[in-house]
């Protein structure tokens, strides 16, 4: 039988194919929709960033005249911006290390069985589910400096309010009008949100563990912390990496919490580069500033975005 012919249509009959039977070009069709996507979604506001950053745009005049670097100068010079900058990794990295350790806690109770799991896995999953907006507010309420429900446990308790109190005499505390208590706020609020998606991954990661090794631990007398450390982290740290760098990376990029608790106070001691880039170009209208502020965390972003790649494959891999 000779290329291109079909043996079932008769000695000599051509192979009839269209765009949709051959493997590449199906790829191309069917890849083309998301790559417009991410071009249209992130390409082109990414290099319109860039372009607002060289420029002197406000949204009063948001023509592009291109000025140079010096909205980079004049942001490195800001203390206002300095400070947010290392507020951004503190909040990140604090709140992602509770984040991986809870949610390995939270996993590894709920692998065990007992009554009431589902019920368990439900209440777990609650803040994920809820609007991120709607659950800050309630934060917020509860955080308040006069009817805190947190406070009036605390009061109940005999652990504030009175002389001699552990937590100090005053009948409230001041949660989010005090620098450290505001930022241990803010990092606590963002913890509870990212809390079940962690546990989910380390479930999933924990569920793929084949039985038999723990249980031939079990048979050598391995004792459930060495069990932890020597088999189950290691077996998933792939997995423990990826949730930390996309909890990382979602930290990153979030203003919802500082901004409806703290708005970046008390005197810009919650303040975030994501909500500076907010109030400096938008609620303060000069747009190349604020684009510059935004482009500053791109290669922090974009390099942990290649170490999440990287331990994927990795994951893939083993």
């Amino acid at each position: 039988m000779t290329p291109g012919t079909n043996a079932g249509a008769g000695e000599g009959t051509p192979v009839k194919t269209g765009i949709m039977d051959r493997a590449e070009s199906l790829a191309k069709v069917m890849i083309a929709p998301a790559i417009a996507y991410i071009v249209a979604m992130i390409g082109f506001p990414f290099v319109m960033a860039i372009l607002y950053s060289l420029s002197d745009a406000t949204t009063g005049d948001p023509t592009l005249r291109i000025t140079g670097f010096q909205n980079y100068a004049a942001i490195l010079k800001s203390p206002v911006f300095r400070l947010a900058l290392k507020n951004t990794f503190i909040f990140a990295l604090v709140s992602q290390v509770v984040v991986i350790i809870l949610s390995r806690i939270l996993a590894a109770c709920l692998m065990k069985p007992f009554r009431g799991k589902w019920i368990a896995r439900f209440l777990v999953m609650l803040p994920w589910t809820a609007p991120i907006a709607l659950g800050t507010i309630g934060w917020l309420w509860m955080l308040d400096s006069i009817f805190s429900p947190i406070d009036w446990i605390f009061r109940s308790a005999g652990l504030l309010g009175t002389p001699g109190a552990l937590l100090g005499p005053e009948t409230n505390i001041y949660w989010l009008g005090r620098p450290g208590l505001a930022m241990a706020s803010v990092i606590g609020v963002h913890v509870w949100r990212l809390l079940p998606l962690a546990t989910v991954i380390q479930l999933a990661g924990l569920s793929s563990i084949p039985q038999d090794l723990i249980e031939a631990a079990e048979i050598d007398g391995a004792a459930g912390w060495r069990r932890t450390v020597e088999i189950t982290i290691p077996l998933t740290l792939p997995i423990i990496g990826i949730a930390f760098l996309f909890g990382l990376i979602f930290t990153f990029n979030d203003m919802a919490v500082v901004y409806v608790l703290t708005r970046g106070g008390p005197v810009h001691s919650t303040q975030v580069l994501s909500t500076w880039t907010f109030f400096k170009g938008i609620e303060g209208g000069d747009l190349a500033q604020g684009a510059a502020i935004s482009l500053f965390l791109f290669p922090v972003l974009a390099g942990v975005a290649t170490l999440m790649l990287r331990l994927a494959r990795r994951a893939e891999v083993v």
